[in-house]
């Protein structure tokens, strides 16, 4: 076998090895379908009647209108959510002892991580069809054809993955599990200081400016007009841009980190 076929068969099983995990507890990814499922409820039934003013009609019909706008918006913080346990797995890893296991067989080095990512990826997509299917039965509709149910769901791939990666360096980065929790908490923020639940136009000049350029507003953006039928422009081209960027460098910073620790751990 060649090297990369050696490679993908490593990545292989350290993917069973987390989907596994994943059966096993089968509560984390309810929790994690949870948090952003209590956020859809809270906004469009507490705040999407007032919020909703400027988007529909009166009443009911705001309601409506504020849960059409809103649903792209939870898409993307059950994304980044989603992530958040990608850093304690790996930081459980690295801290728990079955590195060092690991090193005592001929696996592949990027192997671990790779079977982390692609876990978490697929957890990720389960829990996007969880919050989605909620969505469906509280009253959102989208007249988006296939094609554009597909093109957003390959968004929202491309920027879990982005995120997933950045979660493993930030994971790898930490001392603790505890720290791992912690540190990427802020990926659960930037949505809110996004376009994802109320337009950038509305909010203040300073914190408006950063809401156009962060990462979070153009995907957004982009997953809402797929499915609404609305305008996207160079939306698009900036959410892949900030996706793919994120990903390559939050890639190469894993695996820098990766490799440093096992090279300081004693032989």
């Amino acid at each position: 076998m060649t090297s990369l076929a050696y490679t993908v068969a490593d990545s292989g099983t350290m993917l069973r090895r987390n989907l596994k995990h994943q059966l096993r507890y089968p509560s984390l990814t309810l929790m994690l379908a949870g948090f952003p499922i209590v956020f859809l409820l809270l906004f469009v039934y507490v705040f999407g009647g007032q919020l909703g003013a400027g988007l529909g009609g009166h009443g009911a019909s705001d309601r409506a209108a504020y849960l059409t706008y809103v649903v792209p918006g939870i898409l993307i913080i059950t994304v980044a959510s989603a992530a958040l346990g990608t850093a304690i797995s790996v930081a459980t890893d690295m801290t728990g002892g079955i590195i060092d296991r690991f090193r005592t067989m001929s696996i592949s080095r990027a192997a671990v991580l790779t079977g982390h990512v692609i876990g978490s990826l697929l957890q990720t997509v389960a829990v996007l069809v969880l919050v989605a299917g909620v969505s469906l039965a509280i009253g959102f509709r989208s007249h988006a054809s296939a094609l554009d149910w597909l093109a957003a769901a390959g968004v929202l791939a491309l920027f879990a993955f982005a995120l997933i990666w950045l979660s493993a360096a930030l994971g790898l980065a930490a001392k603790s599990v505890e720290t791992a929790s912690n540190t990427p908490m802020f990926l659960t923020l930037l949505p809110f200081l996004s376009s994802g639940f109320v337009p950038t136009a509305s909010m203040p000049a300073g914190l408006r400016q950063f809401a156009e350029y962060e990462p979070f507003t153009p995907v957004t953006q982009t997953v809402r007009g797929l499915l609404s039928g609305g305008p996207i422009g160079m939306h698009a081209i900036a959410a892949i841009a900030w996706s793919a960027g994120i990903a390559l460098a939050s890639y190469l910073w894993a695996v820098r980190l990766y490799n440093r620790r096992r090279a300081a751990e004693p032989n």
